[in-house]
């Protein structure tokens, strides 16, 4: 224990220099990028066919991670382990292809042992590595520098900044990949419709609303006490007051209830008319469920009415609702 604890400063010490050297490799990365950056973007983008990331060692554990982002961002892309390609997987790359090499020497054999076949094939070539004069750079179609003047690793062995360059570079093709192919937020949520963004970007009022017998609704004829009734039977801490032909007229809510009760008027001789908001908030059955969060934290209320174009009433839903279905 007392070992432990006379190691901690210096460990503080060591972690502080690993995120100051590995910062520095990526801002190296930013004043370095030219125009073989926009080379590689222009050769992804006029990809007919998929996006195929490989390395080795930890290079494959950062081609795995870059390949992912890749297709969550609209660019398909997938893994493919040099090593397996060689014995059979490259049978999967066709000429529409576009296949990144992932290698910080820029030697590896696995790689280097498949490049021609690769080239071969028709398909384009895009290396990463950290030299520039290695045979992965001088063979590709566009050449990504991802060098770093030294690694974290106090041995300078193992791979820590050299790792995080190459992880951001490819980060950074992703990102300027998605803005040149205008993918947005509602393609980033059909790419993650299990997460709660997914939720958030892809749930409708309409699937979550109330309907039919479950709508808190009354006339505008209706007194207070019917009102309050129809509040409690409902359960969604307000009612609204509609025409005959279903319009919205106005919305009485319990924080309204709450607020006649200080007043001490007759619950069965006031109309609701006489102390119902008019013109309340209301939202359509198809906007997004994440507008109604927005407009109910806006607006500092609870509970929303859904009415159709023609202001008639279609469904409900409070917080509770927004809550329950994830989607706050």
């Amino acid at each position: 224990m007392d070992r432990a604890f006379s190691a901690a400063p210096r460990a503080l010490d060591i972690a502080r220099e690993v995120l100051h050297t590995e910062a520095a490799a990526v801002q190296a990365l930013a004043q370095r990028i030219d125009e073989t950056f926009l080379r590689a973007i222009n050769i992804i983008l006029s990809c007919e066919g998929r996006v195929i990331v490989s390395g080795m060692g930890k290079s494959g554990h950062i081609a795995r991670k870059i390949a992912s982002t890749l297709s969550s961002t609209g660019t398909p892309a997938y893994f493919v382990h040099p090593a397996e390609a060689s014995h059979g997987d490259l049978g999967m790359i066709v000429p529409e292809d576009v296949f990144i090499a992932l290698s910080y020497s820029g030697e590896n054999q696995e790689l280097l042992a498949i490049v021609p076949l690769i080239k071969r094939r028709g398909a384009r070539l895009i290396s990463l590595t950290g030299n520039p004069q290695s045979g992965l750079a001088h063979a590709a179609d566009a050449h990504l520098n991802a060098a770093v003047d030294k690694e974290a690793c106090p041995m300078g062995l193992a791979p820590t900044a050299s790792t995080t360059a190459a992880l951001a570079l490819g980060d950074a093709l992703a990102v300027a990949l998605l803005d040149a192919k205008g993918f947005g937020k509602e393609d980033f949520a059909r790419s993650h419709p299990g997460g709660s963004l997914g939720r958030r970007l892809l749930t409708r009022v309409r699937d979550i609303m109330h309907t039919g017998k479950e709508i808190p609704a009354v006339g505008f004829g209706a007194m207070l006490s019917d009102a309050v009734l129809e509040i409690t039977r409902k359960g969604l801490g307000m009612t609204a007051i509609v025409d005959d032909a279903q319009r919205v007229l106005g919305i009485y809510t319990d924080g309204d209830l709450r607020r006649t009760l200080e007043k001490r008027l007759d619950f069965t001789a006031t109309p609701v008319n006489a102390v119902m908001s008019r013109d309340p908030r209301s939202i359509a059955p198809d906007a997004l469920a994440a507008e109604a969060v927005q407009i109910m934290e806006r607006h500092n209320i609870n509970q929303m009415l859904v009415v159709d174009a023609d202001n008639r009433l279609v469904g409900a839903l409070n917080m509770h609702d927004l809550l329950h279905a994830k989607v706050i």
